[in-house]
Parts: C-alpha cells; structure tokens; sequence
C-alpha cells in the first residue's frame, strides 16, 4: 500500500504539468504603453497584461506571452498560432478568422502633428478634412484607426503617401525631425510614449478623431473553440463584478470607475 501512494504521488508530480499545459493560451503583447510593457525590472505589465493573467487565473489557465508588430500578430492569429490578440477593433475582415469579446474600454485614436503645425489644420474633426495631397502620414502596418481611415484606404493619393513602420515610436521620432506630416495614434498610448520620450512640448493632438469603437479581444477560431471564449467572458465579467476591473484600470488610467 506505501509503495502504491508513493507511486500515485509520482504520477501527481509528473503529470501536473501536463495538466497546466492543457491550459496554456498564447497572448500577444507589444511595446504599447499603459496597455502593455516592460518595467524597470524587466517584467511584464500594463493594463492589457494584468486583466489578461487575472482573466485566465479564474478560467485555470495561464498565458504565454508572444512579442509581436500588430501586422504580425493578426497572421498569427488567423494561422492559429496565436491564440488571443487584444486592443482590436471589429472588422468584417477579421471576423472571419477570429471570435469577438468586447473589451472594457473603447480605442479612440487621434491625429498628432508638431506643436508648430498644429494651427494649419484649423477646426477639423475628421481626417477627411485634415488630408491634404501631400501630407505625410504615418501609421502603423496593419491597423485599421476607424472607419474614416479604412475609407480613406480607397484613395490612391491616400496610400501613396503614408508612411507604415511596425513600431509607434519610430513614427513619432521620424514626425518631430520632419520626416513625416502627423501620426494616428490611440490617445492614451499617445500621451505615454510622448512623455517618455520628451516629446509633449514639440508634437500634440489635433481635433481631428476618428471616433471612439469598442475595444475587442479576439480568439483565433483554429485554435480557440467558443466555450472558451464564452468561460474568458465569465471570468472578465466576475472581474468587473467584483471591483477588481476598476482598481487595474485605476492603477494605469487613473479612473477606478
């Protein structure tokens, strides 16, 4: 009998892994700040980053994190080998290859431009108005900044002249040399990466929006299958249930509510 519990033990050990690995779901993640990023210490954090781990604790399960452009990430995702992709925003295109939750925020980006050049885009409010043949524009591969960007696409002038790198922060130091016109970013992340990178004298927002959308998480639908993404629903709804949503979105937005 001591000898079966020794052995029943062993297994225990042995197999818990195994166990843990039934519930291991790979979550992109990307320089973006308050969303996601590294601290001085090197760890993982931000606000995508702990409602993500808090999420999939209360399901039993756990990320693994996979550093990837948002161009990449979508290719991950719709092969299957990526299982989760946070921060999107919901289009035709993408719901063919991947299920949607909502996220408890909204994406609301905005056109930047130096300080200097601010006044020369007056009173407009969308990017119809803002563009001009000519203007420089950068944004990143792969990201669709709202519906009058994704209209704007269709204009040949239009892409002829933006300017695509795979990292936000190259286009704002490529903005404050000269080198491009402006920048569509997610105003939040605006306001962080421009403070860290001494920038918020030299380039600010324009009034020029492209409305704010529901954030969405979206699930790679050859790898994630819909009662998981309906238990990940569940478990972010207890988070909000339970006050522990406002105390993360307080320690990186500074609203609890």
């Amino acid at each position: 009998m001591r000898r079966l519990l020794h052995l029943i033990a062993v297994l225990a050990i042995c197999t818990a892994p195994a166990l843990a690995r039934g519930c291991e779901l790979r979550v992109r993640w990307n320089p973006d700040p308050p969303f996601s990023m590294r601290d001085a210490d090197g760890h993982l954090v931000g606000l995508r980053v702990e409602l993500a781990e808090h999420t999939l604790e209360r399901m039993g399960c756990h990320a693994i994190w996979v550093e990837l452009p948002w161009a990449r990430a979508l290719i991950e995702l719709e092969a299957g080998r990526l299982d989760i992709l946070q921060g999107s925003v919901r289009r035709p295109e993408r719901e063919a290859y991947a299920r949607m939750l909502d996220e408890p925020f909204t994406v609301s980006n905005r056109l930047y431009v130096r300080t200097a050049d601010r006044a020369a885009f007056g009173s407009a409010s969308r990017l119809q108005q803002a563009w001009r043949p000519g203007l420089k524009l950068g944004v990143q591969i792969g990201v669709v900044y709202g519906a009058d960007y994704a209209q704007m696409l269709l204009d040949d002038r239009f892409r002829a002249v933006l300017t695509q790198a795979p990292v936000r922060r190259s286009l704002w130091q490529m903005l404050d040399i000269g080198r491009i016109d402006a920048v569509l970013a997610d105003e939040v992340t605006a306001r962080w990466e421009l403070a860290e990178l001494g920038l918020g004298a030299r380039v600010q927002p324009t009034a020029v929006t492209m409305g704010e959308a529901p954030a969405q998480v979206m699930f790679s639908r050859r790898s994630v299958d819909p009662a998981l993404v309906e238990r990940y629903r569940e478990a972010s709804e207890s988070l909000r249930r339970d006050g522990s949503l406002g105390r993360i979105q307080g320690k990186y937005l500074g609203d609890p509510g």
